[in-house]
């Protein structure tokens, strides 16, 4: 016998005996409820005091019979909607509203999160009749930043639109606008940034970077939104209400991703994926995917799966009810290891094997660097923020091929290249990876054999984009991590890229300022007087007795 869900305490035996011949009754298909079923539903609900409502499949047969209080009722757990899903639920939600009052906020969040067909409310009329009819279906994405479309009848008994028709032309309009997404084939995200510390303007500087990173990691952003709050929320970062907005928005744009700007907690991670039953990635894990689609060496990808390693291990957790099996052996005694905990062994072994190949390749780069050393050949490394320009200007001076897009981490492995001076003074000049904000601990230590490069490294080249509004926080950024690895007492040269895009008096006033060289690596303009004053910086007096020490 079919059961009734929800606030069923109190019902007397008769109470609960109509209720369930409720589950008798049909609708025909094309009816969003009949007149009878209607009548019956406000009576029921006149005399209990409470909504009720039925969940109907698209035969017209009624599946669920649900009892709420005065004002609302919870829904049985028919599973939630994924994201980017082309057919509806294939169930309708008609429930009764004591004072017939319009479509709540939760009714409408329902139709929307279990994907329904539809959601209707019955006015109670006097004496128990079927009064006003509301009712609301899903809209696909059209630009209005709508969710749904909501109407009203005056009455059960007028003409009530075709619902077959009506759901058939609506997951049409679906499945035509998935096939357009599936075009471009790339994931689609909403990225999310959040605001602690006041300082909005900071906030979106980092979100517009988040943009760049997800555009580097061929992600497609359909919306980006920033929200301000005195802490974060210990259990989904955001508050409660802008993450069912942001389910909303996801569920009508098919989008498959969530995109946080700071780094998520295990548990934060893991609430926002069931709330909203969608991939989620904090600005570390999308750092790391971009890593390991730019990674070309086997020096490169050992490096990022460490980092990624690392970062996984805390996040392992169980994740179906198969895996909490124990796995004990033959003749032992007691339970054995969980899965979980031999996942995790297994991470960890692997994490132990790859820091074993790094610090191998660490021990083959200090051999090559004592083999320069002994040649006397002194080494200029190119620092800098991620796509500040380095690649590019390491191809304008020593006219190599090194790989240089308009994308954050571009290139990873670092890249050497000798370097004849006008004074025909021989160097290696050195290209390292790239910088940026809050640049994850885990991949700091994954790229230290790539890192040490730095420490030999007789003069650096800090390379800025100095047409940036953000250039100041990227030096900042770029110097604390250099702090962090020793080496700020390193001589360091500023070189202010891209000044072809600047006024040349912004040009000559930020040389005044804070010294150094303006050049522009695509152009090739002010090349001659960056290699003069490298060239004076490394060779001074200065400079020869400390490559004489070395």
């Amino acid at each position: 016998m079919k059961e009734i869900y929800g606030n069923t305490l109190g019902l007397k035996a008769s109470e609960q005996s109509r209720l369930r011949n409720t589950f008798r009754r049909r609708v025909a298909p094309h009816e969003i409820v009949s007149p009878e079923l209607a009548r019956h539903l406000t009576e029921l609900s006149s005399e209990l005091n409470r909504q009720v409502g039925v969940l109907i499949n698209r035969k017209g047969e009624i599946e669920h019979v649900v009892v709420g209080n005065a004002h609302k009722l919870e829904l049985p757990d028919i599973g939630r909607a994924r994201a980017g899903q082309i057919r509806l639920r294939g169930l309708r939600l008609v429930h009764t509203h004591l004072k017939s009052e319009p479509l709540t906020k939760d009714d409408l969040t329902d139709l929307a999160l279990l994907r329904l067909d539809m959601v209707a409310a019955v006015g109670v009329g006097r004496e128990g009749l079927p009064g006003v009819l509301h009712y609301a279906h899903l809209v696909p994405e059209n630009g209005t930043g709508e969710f749904w479309q909501v109407a009203t009848l005056p009455s059960v008994h007028h003409d009530q639109p075709d619902l077959l028709d009506t759901l058939e032309a609506l997951e049409e309009e679906f499945n035509r606008k998935a096939a357009a997404r599936a075009v471009g084939g790339r994931e689609k995200a909403i990225l999310v940034a959040v605001c602690l510390d006041g300082n909005r303007a900071h906030a979106e500087a980092s979100l517009a970077e988040l943009k760049e990173l997800a555009r580097t990691a061929g992600v497609e952003v359909i919306d980006s939104v920033l929200q301000v709050r005195r802490e974060a929320d210990p259990r989904y970062l955001i508050g409660r209400g802008k993450l069912e907005d942001l389910n909303l928005r996801s569920m009508q744009s098919m989008v498959d991703v969530l995109i946080f700007d700071k780094d998520l907690t295990p548990s934060q991670g893991r609430h926002i994926g069931e709330a909203t039953s969608l991939k989620v990635l904090d600005r570390t894990q999308l750092i790391l995917d971009i890593f390991a689609q730019r990674a070309q060496s086997a020096e490169g990808k050992l490096q990022v799966e460490l980092a990624q390693l690392k970062y996984r291990l805390p996040r392992l957790v169980q994740s179906d009810d198969s895996l909490s099996r124990l796995a004990g052996g033959i003749g032992g005694r007691g339970p054995g290891e969980t899965k979980l905990e031999i996942d995790r062994r297994r991470v960890r072994d692997r994490i132990n094997h790859l820091e074993k190949r790094i610090d191998a390749v660490s021990r083959e780069r200090s051999v090559r660097r004592a083999q320069r050393n002994r040649r006397e050949l002194p080494v200029i490394s190119i620092v800098g923020y991620t796509n500040a320009g380095k690649s590019t200007l390491l191809n304008a001076i020593t006219n190599a091929d090194v790989l240089a897009e308009n994308k954050l981490f571009a290139t990873l492995d670092p890249t050497s290249r000798r370097l004849r001076f006008p004074q025909e003074r021989e160097v290696i000049i050195t290209d390292t990876v790239g910088f940026i904000r809050d640049l994850p601990k885990d991949l700091v230590a994954a790229f230290r054999a790539t890192l040490e490069e730095l420490y030999d490294a007789s003069l650096l080249l800090h390379v800025v984009d100095a047409a940036d509004p953000a250039r100041d926080e990227q030096v900042e950024a770029v110097e604390t991590i250099l702090s962090s690895l020793g080496l700020m007492e390193k001589p360091r040269l500023m070189v202010w890229n891209k000044a072809d895009l600047m006024a040349s008096e912004e040009v000559d006033s930020l040389l005044r300022s804070r010294g150094g060289v303006a050049i522009s690596a695509e152009t090739r303009e002010g090349l001659a007087s960056l290699l003069a004053k490298a060239d004076t910086t490394l060779f001074a007096e200065g400079a020869s007795q400390m490559l004489g020490a070395l």
